[in-house]
């Protein structure tokens, strides 16, 4: 037997990933791009509808109130989506709401000024407009830290063996929302998981007109033939006397958003009233900003991968930084029930499809903005049954997960040093989120439990979050452990060419502004 070459058995590192159809600034046809700009758009609900279903009932809203929190929402997610693809990092990445906001915001609605409100209308505008007034001042953390550069110069501090855990964990850290809520309803969550997984990769190659329409549009599909399947069960009483929470994860007609959706209503500022505004409550809100912005981070570079575009030099980072933190003022203005960040699963859609145009995600956007104001058209979608979206989320997060790990090709993996670190921060970023989460579940109230309850409210927040987790320990562990001598370990020969906008003449190509702006807005 020959003896086996060493090219063989490894393979080369590659700045790009390879494989996609479509890169960044590269365009499908307009029929093919429209169709998978509703693609994105009907993933992006999912989350869009989820926040404001578990929030509004426990202010004291109404159904009503709950279609109007959907709609504000998924209008600015369209508004901030195209913000971002134009003047921020310029990736095709989905700006939508954020569970990070979940704790702080929360907690302000169990505050003893608001809960001693009688009257269930009153109780929620009062909250409405705490939650406002707590996002706006605490929007202006990102604001500052993206358009001052500040966060562009932390960044210069990370490297491959650094953002391996953020990246990774930016996906895998979202596992309570896959199978822990197909399980809610396997009859219908199960089969949406399986189908998605023949249409995506076991029929990928099937064509039509020499066209892969299975592969492009396998969430399409197999959410049309589950949604349908779902409805039969739900038309022909399937479900009648089953318990009531497994009618809510089950049925097709539970959650009431098209009878109380408006035909025609554009979302407007201050269309809850004034917001109030409370120092403990911002210093609390500014944590869940913290969050997203590391969410945020490790979610655009593995944007910018699966789009097989260059990493984001720090520059362009924190330029996309400051543009998240004015949609999280919009969002606080216009009243959404939560701040903004990158989107995971619309993220994990451009490597299912393997098309990564911007120009795709800017229809979304467009999407977005148009059946937010055509109520009761965006309700129909809306009531899609979250069970769906959280299988095709198993696979999702999964694949942006997986982007992460693909950093390590950049670094020495032989190197006890490399290993220890990943290892501890990917460990840890699981870890410490799940105990802060089981703690909550059974005291009802966050590990940091003081008489100071926005210093509970950013603690429980910071370290409810496995990137955030991760990113302080894997970056204080590559900063400090044995970082004189290893640099070549860690990958930074590599990476050193993506810390400047002109390190790579790439750079410019995937991420120079629209309309000849880089004259008033020179990278560094």
């Amino acid at each position: 037997m020959d003896p086996v070459k060493p090219e063989e058995i490894s393979h080369p590192p590659m700045d790009q990933l390879q494989g996609l159809e479509y890169c960044i600034d590269s365009n499908p046809p307009w029929g093919e791009a429209i169709a998978l700009g509703f693609e994105h758009y009907i993933l992006a609900l999912g989350t869009a509808v989820m926040i404001p279903s578990i929030l509004v009932p426990m202010m004291g809203g109404d159904d009503g109130d709950k279609v109007r929190v959907v709609q504000t929402l998924l209008f600015l997610q369209g508004v901030n989506t195209l913000l971002q693809t134009l003047f921020g990092t310029r990736l095709p990445a989905v700006i939508g709401g954020s569970y990070a906001f979940m704790v702080p915001i929360i907690s302000i609605i169990k505050d003893s000024s608001l809960t001693r409100i009688e009257d269930p209308q009153m109780r929620f505008l009062s909250t409405m407009r705490a939650v406002q007034g707590a996002i706006i001042v605490a929007s202006s953390v990102q604001i500052i830290l993206g358009f001052s550069q500040m966060w562009g110069i932390c960044s210069r501090f990370f490297s491959p063996v650094g953002m391996v855990p953020v990246i990774a964990l930016t996906g895998f850290g979202l596992f309570n929302r896959g199978f822990p809520v197909v399980g809610n309803c396997v009859e219908i969550g199960i089969p949406m998981l399986i189908l998605f997984v023949i249409f995506s990769q076991y029929l990928k190659n099937f064509q039509f007109r020499q066209f892969p329409v299975v592969e492009r549009f396998a969430f399409i599909i197999a959410l049309i033939i589950v949604w349908a399947y779902a409805h039969l069960l739900t038309a022909s009483g399937a479900y009648k006397h089953r318990p009531h929470q497994t009618q809510v994860n089950c049925r097709t007609d539970m959650s009431n958003l098209i009878s109380s959706a408006p035909w025609i209503k554009i979302p407007y500022p201050l269309q809850w009233g004034a917001p109030s505004f409370d120092a403990g409550h911002a210093f609390a809100m500014m944590a869940a900003v913290f969050v997203s912005l590391i969410e945020s981070t490790g979610a655009f570079k593995a944007a910018a991968r699966l789009a097989s575009a260059t990493p984001p030099p720090p520059h362009v980072l924190s330029r996309g930084i400051g543009w998240q933190g004015i949609g999280i003022l919009l969002n606080g203005l216009f009243g959404t029930l939560s701040g903004s960040s990158v989107s995971v699963e619309n993220i994990g859609l451009l490597g299912s499809t393997r098309v990564g145009s911007r120009r795709v995600i800017q229809i979304s956007a467009g999407f977005m903005i148009f059946f937010s104001m055509l109520g009761k058209f965006g309700a129909l979608f809306a009531s899609i049954p979250f069970t769906i979206f959280a299988a095709v989320y198993c696979v999702l997060f999964g694949l942006v997960a997986s982007v992460g790990l693909s950093f390590l090709q950049f670094t020495n993996m032989n190197s006890l040093r490399n290993l220890f670190i990943v290892g501890v921060s990917l460990f840890l970023g699981l870890s410490i989120p799940e105990y802060f989460r089981d703690f909550t579940m059974q005291a009802l109230h966050g590990p940091a439990h003081t008489n100071a309850g926005w210093f509970n409210d950013f603690l429980n927040t910071i370290f409810s979050s496995s990137p955030m987790v991760a990113l302080m320990v894997a970056v204080f562990l590559d900063n400090t452990l044995d970082y004189k001598d290893t640099a070549r370990d860690r990958g930074l020969p590599w990476w050193a060419k993506f810390r400047t906008f002109k390190g790579d003449s790439r750079n410019e190509e995937f991420y120079t502004l629209p309309f000849n702006l880089n004259r008033f807005f020179p990278p560094s």
